[in-house]
C-alpha cells in the first residue's frame, strides 16, 4: 500500500487450494494492511474469463457473498453468470444486506472489440442497474481505443471500460481523464494480471497519474514500435518540472499511412481529449507530412525541403502544422563535436546510411552546409531517390566497403534496442581517424559505436541529437523552453 494505490482488487482466484475460509483470510489479511482499511475489489474470476484456477461456479459465488459479509467495497462478477438464476438471486440477496457493497459486472473479449460496446453496456444497465459495467476488450491497434473513450465521455453513471494489450495501453492511462471509475496497475511488472496492465510505478511516476484530470493537455510519440522510445519519460520529467497540466504518451500507432491517418482523424473528431501535439518517429515521419498536406494544414518550409515531420502541433482551432526539429538536433550535434561552425563541413566526406526520415533531415543540413554526401540503403532505389532530390551521390550498400568517408553517419534504427546487436555496416567499414555517428540513442553506445572506438573512431551518440530535437519540440508543444539536463538526466537513467 506503500505505493500509493486507492483501492486494491483482491483476485481470490489466484489461491491455491481455495475455500471459504481461504478467501475469508486473505480478506482479512488485505484489509489489516493498512488502517483504515483501503477500500478493496473480491473477484473469484470464472476461468471462461480469464481465471487462474477454474474454481466451480459455486464456489466463486459463496466467495463474493462472503467477501460482501466482511464488508468489501465492491464483487467483481462475469455478466455472463450474472444470467443464472441462482447465481443472480445468491448475489442480490447478498447484497441486499449491505448498503456499502457494490457490485460490478465484468465482460472479456480477449480477441478483440466487442460487437457492440454501447449495446453491451446498455445490457448491463438493463440488468442490474444499480451495478457498475467492466468492459474490458483486446485492442489490437490503437485506432480500437476510441469506442472505449467515446463510451465512457457519453456514460453519466460510474463506468470501467478498458483495452488490453500494448495497443490498448493508452486507455489504462487515461482511465481516470476520460472518466472511468479505475484502472488497474500491477505492483510490478511480473505480478500484472492482465496483458498490457502498467505498473503502478509508471502509472503515478511517469505518466503522472495523480495531477490528470478532464482539462489535462494530450501529447505523444507517434511510432511502430514506441515500447523503447523515451519520449515520453523526458517530455513528462519537463512537464512535471513545470507544474504543467500537460501528459505526454507513447502512440503505438501500427500500419502504414492509412492507419496514420485513421489515428489522426479519430484524434481530431474528438477535441475533447485535448490532443496538442505529437512528436513523429519512425515510420511515420513522411505520412505525417502527406496527411497534413492532405488536410490543409500548415508545413514549415524545413519540414517541406526535407521531405519528412517530426513534430505535429494542432492548433486552437483544430488545424495541423508541421515541423521537423531533427535537421537542427544533428547539425548542432555534429558541429559541436567537431568543433567547427557551419562553414566548416564544406568539402567533409559524408557516408550516410538510411533513406529514411532522419536521413533526409541530415542529408538536408549535410548538403546545405557543403558536405560531400554519398547516401548508402538497403534498398538502392530508395537512396537513388533521396540522392537525386537533394543532389549528391548514392552506391549500393554493398560498396559501404569501399568508403573512403571522413564521416560516417547511421541513420537507420539497426541496433536500437532491443535488437542492440544489429550493425548498419560491417566492422571492416569502420577505419582509425572516421567520425562515426549513430543517430540511434538507445542505447547510448550502440554496437555501432563500441566497434568504431575500439578500431580508432572519434564516436559521437545520439543522445546529444535527440536531446537537442526534443527541446525544439518542448517549445513548439509549450512556448516555454525545456531543462536539456533534466532530459539528460532521465535518458542516462533510464539508460
Amino acid at each position: 500500500m506503500s505505493a500509493g494505490a486507492e483501492m486494491l482488487e483482491l483476485r481470490t482466484d489466484y489461491l491455491a487450494g481455495l475455500t471459504l475460509d481461504r478467501a475469508a483470510a486473505a480478506i482479512g489479511g488485505v484489509r489489516a494492511l493498512r488502517s483504515p482499511a483501503i477500500p478493496m475489489i473480491v473477484t473469484c474470476r470464472d476461468g471462461r474469463e480469464g481465471g487462474v484456477h477454474g474454481y466451480p461456479g459455486a464456489l466463486r459465488t459463496a466467495v463474493l457473498q462472503q467477501a460482501v459479509r466482511l464488508g468489501a467495497a465492491f464483487i467483481d462478477l462475469e455478466f455472463e453468470n450474472f444470467h443464472e438464476d441462482e447465481t443472480k438471486e445468491a448475489i442480490l440477496s447478498a447484497l441486499a444486506e449491505s448498503s456499502y457493497t457494490r457490485l460490478i459486472l465484468s465482460a472479456h473479449s480477449f480477441d478483440g472489440p466487442f460487437e457492440d460496446l454501447a449495446a453491451l453496456c446498455a445490457d448491463v444497465h438493463i440488468a442490474c442497474p444499480t451495478a457498475v459495467p467492466k468492459l474490458v476488450y483486446q485492442a489490437n491497434h490503437i485506432n480500437e481505443c476510441f469506442a472505449a473513450f467515446d463510451l465512457l465521455h457519453e456514460e453519466d453513471e460510474d463506468i470501467i471500460v478498458l483495452c488490453m494489450g500494448e495497443a490498448g495501453l493508452i486507455s489504462r492511462i487515461l482511465a481516470n481523464k476520460v472518466g472511468s471509475l479505475v484502472t488497474f496497475v500491477s505492483l510490478d511488472a511480473d505480478s500484472a494480471t492482465a496483458s498490457g496492465q502498467l505498473t503502478i510505478g509508471q502509472y503515478r511516476d511517469l505518466y503522472r497519474a495523480d495531477s490528470l484530470g478532464e482539462n489535462t493537455e494530450l501529447f505523444g510519440v507517434i511510432a511502430d514500435p514506441v515500447t523503447h522510445s523515451l519520449s515520453p519519460a523526458i517530455h513528462n520529467g519537463c512537464f512535471g518540472d513545470l507544474e504543467m497540466d500537460r501528459l505526454y504518451l507513447p502512440l503505438w500507432v501500427a500500419g502504414g499511412s492509412n492507419e496514420l491517418a485513421t489515428f489522426l482523424n479519430n484524434v481530431q473528431s474528438r477535441d475533447w481529449l485535448r490532443f496538442r501535439g505529437f512528436s513523429v518517429t519512425i515510420p511515420h515521419k513522411q505520412h505525417c507530412l502527406d496527411h497534413t498536406r492532405k488536410a490543409r494544414g500548415v508545413i514549415e518550409p524545413l519540414a517541406e525541403k526535407i521531405g519528412a515531420a517530426n513534430t505535429l502541433i494542432r492548433s486552437g482551432e483544430g488545424r495541423l502544422h508541421a515541423y521537423n526539429t531533427d535537421y537542427a538536433g544533428a547539425m548542432a550535434t555534429i558541429r559541436s563535436t567537431l568543433g567547427v561552425t557551419e562553414s566548416g563541413l564544406k568539402g567533409v566526406r559524408a557516408a550516410l546510411i538510411g533513406a529514411g526520415g532522419v536521413a533526409r533531415a541530415v542529408t538536408a543540413g549535410l548538403v546545405e552546409a557543403g558536405a560531400l554526401v554519398t547516401i548508402y540503403n538497403r534498398t538502392a532505389s530508395k537512396a537513388e531517390a533521396l540522392a537525386r532530390e537533394f543532389d549528391c551521390r548514392w552506391e549500393e550498400l554493398s560498396a559501404l566497403t569501399e568508403v573512403e568517408a571522413q564521416l560516417l553517419i547511421n541513420c537507420t534504427s539497426l541496433g536500437m534496442s532491443p535488437h542492440v546487436d544489429a550493425m548498419p555496416v560491417p566492422a571492416d567499414v569502420l577505419k582509425p581517424g572516421m567520425v562515426v555517428f549513430d543517430t540511434v540513442y538507445n542505447p547510448i553506445e550502440t554496437q555501432l559505436l563500441a566497434r568504431a572506438k575500439a578500431r580508432g573512431c572519434k564516436t559521437i551518440d545520439g543522445l546529444s541529437m535527440f536531446v537537442g530535437q526534443a527541446m525544439a519540440q518542448f517549445k513548439l508543444f509549450t512556448g516555454c523552453e525545456g531543462n536539456a539536463e533534466l532530459m539528460r538526466s532521465i535518458v542516462c537513467d533510464y539508460l
